[in-house]
């Protein structure tokens, strides 16, 4: 797995691959599909010749994947009609959410979990077609992974949302730096004294208070006993008295760690700047990559909190805006879909950005294998991932690349960030949307990340209103020094305007 910056592969595809719009037989003139994804979030191609995966018939990226989808789209005589793809990124869901407020217009996004909650909520989602959903040529319905499909299921996004990466979210740390393990199997890492100003937390409202949460309720969660439902009604309190706990915990947070961050996490870890970063599964991939390429080749691990961890999904939505009823448009955002979901343009992805797609199969469990499996007489551990492929799928994986705790694996490598454990899944709860109650989870967190009124001392407001005062006076007395401190008379020419 590498996380790159720059682009994708090429193998001409088969018409199968998605159902095309039937009765055209002539080219019409060209759709140009509007797609907005995450910066750095797809096959960008330009991969040197050893960077080959070796499994199949061979996967590489040569071009990006957005040029092969449309090379194979335009090539495809069965669709009817060309398309042209105005890719654009993203770097946040708000930034997403504030550019379609603007009046800029997608047909196909990619927004996490809550955002899409918010979207739905919206009515701003076009549902997929019935085409897609049962489609048996349909690479998407066929391959995603039986506990995806369920999520998505469960929580009603199946008919609005293909999921396309997901994960969790826990610490990325230098084993060689902490002082024990039960240090980074906890969130009150963030708050530990020991630990001050050698980690760093997400600067962002939403990752931030899912870990205050896991700290406010940290004696509650570990007593065991607690089915999904009552995990999630815990990590998704937003009651007053919920918000103004966690604005005490983020501040005691602010005031221990070494910043709030949105990207240099990344590069402080691997630097060895800080010893423990809260970071998204994909990111944690990335990192200990890079990490063991540094000249210093550190190997740094990933641990979810025992509290609870937060799962989140990434997914594809078209908006009714963008797609405006337009049958061929429609057909080109699901065709991108689907061309995304091979399985082999899934392993591409995957190698390309580190992060795990929502595709299951035998040919991305192969690269799994590839990847992560143990060499012969290595010491090795059955790693099942049943639970997402579906079946038995075990891998033999290198023992030394897990932590165990009576038996259970709750930290490890890439593959542990990659693919999770079940046990891991069983903790684990989808943040949802703040709804009406995210003005006031905002109002926090601009009180913990600027300047509180009321954290400020009587004595410091009086001081600094003193200051202010003997500056305003100041600048008054400059202003007037003359009738105030000298004899003055205007001049004869300034009196002679003022009497006519």
């Amino acid at each position: 797995m590498k996380k790159r910056v720059a682009v994708a592969s090429a193998v001409m595809l088969s018409a199968a691959c998605i159902i095309p719009l039937a009765g055209c037989s002539q080219k019409q003139e060209t759709v140009v599909l509007r797609v907005a994804n995450w910066e750095e979030y797809i096959d960008l191609g330009g991969w040197d010749e050893d960077e080959l995966i070796d499994i199949g018939d061979g996967i590489i990226g040569v071009n990006s994947m957005v040029d092969d989808f449309t090379e194979w789209f335009n090539s495809n005589p069965e669709f009817g009609f060309d398309v042209k793809v105005e890719y654009s990124t993203f770097g946040t869901n708000e930034d997403l959410y504030n550019r379609l407020s603007l009046g800029d217009v997608y047909d196909l996004v990619c927004p996490s979990d809550y955002m899409i909650m918010k979207l739905l909520a919206e009515d701003a989602v076009e549902p997929y077609s019935d085409r897609f959903l049962d489609g048996t040529d349909n690479y998407y319905t066929a391959g995603v992974s039986p506990y995806i499909d369920g999520v998505f299921k469960e929580n009603g996004w199946y008919k609005y949302a293909a999921c396309y990466m997901w994960g969790t979210t826990g610490l990325v740390y230098n084993p060689e730096k902490i002082n024990g393990i039960e240090d980074v199997s906890s969130w009150d890492i963030l708050v530990n004294k020991d630990y001050k100003r050698q980690v760093t937390v997400k600067d962002n409202v939403r990752d931030a208070y899912f870990a205050a949460l896991g700290i406010i309720n940290g004696e509650k969660l570990m007593s065991g006993g607690l089915d999904r439902g009552e995990l999630s009604r815990i990590m998704n309190d937003t009651d007053g008295q919920a918000v103004a706990k966690a604005q005490d915990v983020l501040k005691a947070i602010k005031e221990n760690v070494y910043s709030f961050e949105t990207d240099a996490g990344k590069s402080d870890m691997v630097t060895g700047k800080v010893i423990a970063n809260y970071q998204w599964s994909g990111d944690a991939v990335f990192i200990m990559d890079e990490a063991e390429d540094d000249a210093n080749s550190t190997e740094l691990w990933y641990s979810v909190p025992a509290e609870c961890a937060n799962l989140w999904f990434d997914g594809w939505v078209k908006l009714k805006k963008g797609i405006d009823g337009d049958e061929r448009r429609n057909t080109a955002a699901e065709a991108f879909v689907n061309f995304l979901s091979r399985p082999e343009n899934a392993v591409r992805n995957m190698y390309y950005i580190g992060y795990t797609s929502a595709i299951a199969g035998e040919l991305v469990f192969d690269y799994m294998e590839w990847n992560y499996g143990a060499e012969d007489g290595q010491d090795s551990v059955d790693y099942d991932v049943s639970y997402f492929f579906g079946g038995e799928n075990v891998l033999s994986a290198p023992t030394e690349n897990f932590g165990f705790d009576n038996g259970a694996i709750n930290r490890g490598r890439q593959l542990f960030a990659q693919y999770p454990p079940e046990n891991v899944i069983d903790r684990s709860v989808v943040m949802l949307d703040f709804g009406d109650r995210l003005g006031d989870i905002n109002r926090m967190w601009i009180n913990v990340r600027c300047l509180d009124l009321l954290d400020i001392s009587p004595v410091v407001v009086g001081v600094v209103a003193g200051i202010a005062a003997l500056s305003v006076a100041g600048i008054l007395l400059y202003v007037f020094r003359y009738r105030l401190f000298i004899n003055y008379k205007p001049k004869k020419g300034y009196e002679k305007l003022q009497n006519k």
